[in-house]
């Protein structure tokens, strides 16, 4: 397995909590990988470290070969993107949307571009200049995608994408990022609640608990763990 980011020894705490607790592990590259586990796992926190939302109190993040502080943040943004269960717009259009990346750079985003980029995902191209007050909450998270997409990142973190959405929205959305993941060849890494979600979309499953990765490895082995405490999570007897 060939990493794109590797990970060494991330502990960060608050004032009063150690959130997570020495994560130590490789994220394959051009692959989906999936975080699961109860809630206040860690798991936002870890996701969040990746693109230096979160800067870790101790340990390093390496991305690509290199390491995530010596990154311009410019950089960093443009190599590692992020998608939110709340998928935040900006009043207008499709269109502004999605040049959204472009504009911050000072750079424009020509339509033909934008029309392609919303073909992946699953929008028409009608929709390119229909308002975003108008759209769906899976066409709202489609375009959401489609905007990190802009700047080709190679790493591609998803934060509970899917959790708000009805079954066949999710399903859409499922069939999208496996789409995005063969295009372009992006590693993504994708928490999601949802364990036969994580299960059956990820090539590989990371199970965290306390602050800590307790599992780690290919999904289809995943079950067979002789852990006990994935065990008693799989059951769904740990929220």
């Amino acid at each position: 397995m060939k990493e794109a980011i590797k990970l060494k020894d991330l502990h960060f705490k608050t004032d009063d909590k150690h959130i997570l607790k020495g994560i130590s592990g490789g994220i394959a590259e051009r692959e989906i990988t999936t975080f699961v586990g109860p809630s206040g796992a860690g798991k936002t926190t870890l996701l969040k470290m990746l693109n230096a939302l979160l800067t870790p109190t101790s340990g390093e993040i390496i991305i690509n070969g290199k390491e995530l502080n010596t990154y311009e943040p410019t950089e960093l943004r443009k190599q590692v993107g992020i998608a939110l269960q709340s998928a935040p717009m900006v009043d207008g259009d499709v269109y502004d949307n999605l040049s959204l990346p472009m504009r911050l750079q000072e750079r424009s985003l020509e339509e033909e571009e934008a029309i392609n980029i919303l073909k992946v995902v699953g929008l028409e191209e009608s929709q390119l200049h229909q308002n975003v007050k108008d759209l769906s909450g899976g066409q709202r998270q489609k375009l959401s995608i489609a905007r990190t997409l802009v700047n080709r990142p190679n790493v591609l973190l998803l934060d509970e994408i899917t959790s708000s959405l009805d079954q066949t929205s999710q399903r859409e959305i499922d069939e999208l990022i496996q789409r995005v993941s063969k295009k372009y060849g992006t590693t993504i890494i994708w928490i999601t609640h949802n364990l036969n979600q994580a299960l059956t979309v990820g090539t590989y499953t990371w199970i965290l608990m306390d602050g800590e990765l307790i599992e780690a490895g290919k999904s289809q082995d995943i079950q067979n763990s002789t852990n006990d405490r994935v065990q008693a999570f799989l059951k769904g007897e740990l929220k």
